[in-house]
């Protein structure tokens, strides 16, 4: 049972790395530094309008948060240029992730 644990962990921590090396890429200038978004955070866009989020890398912890980005992974794919597209509503991610601050 530890082994499935561990390997469960290590395929999750895996995912995750992927997703920080593609998002981190998201918005670069020509020097490789994103125009407007911090160090340490990255670009979504929610909802029917496809509003701007700037979100912490911090946040990719969350099971919740993880949740939302297979889902997002699974419809739309990460080879985007400027962010992940989240398939959630956004008055409902506002409520998720207010519970992360």
């Amino acid at each position: 049972m530890g082994l499935k644990k561990t390997s469960k962990h290590n395929t999750q921590t895996a995912a995750l790395k992927q997703i920080i090396k593609r998002c981190s890429s998201f918005g670069e200038n020509e020097n490789g530094f994103p125009h407007d978004v911090p160090k340490g955070h990255f670009v979504v866009y929610v909802g029917e309008n496809r509003s701007r989020y700037i979100i912490p890398i911090s946040w990719l912890t969350y099971p919740e948060f993880q949740s939302l980005l297979q889902r997002a992974e699974e419809e739309f794919g990460f080879s985007h240029d400027m962010g992940i597209t989240i398939p959630c509503d956004e008055d409902d991610f506002c409520s998720l992730i207010s519970m992360f601050r």
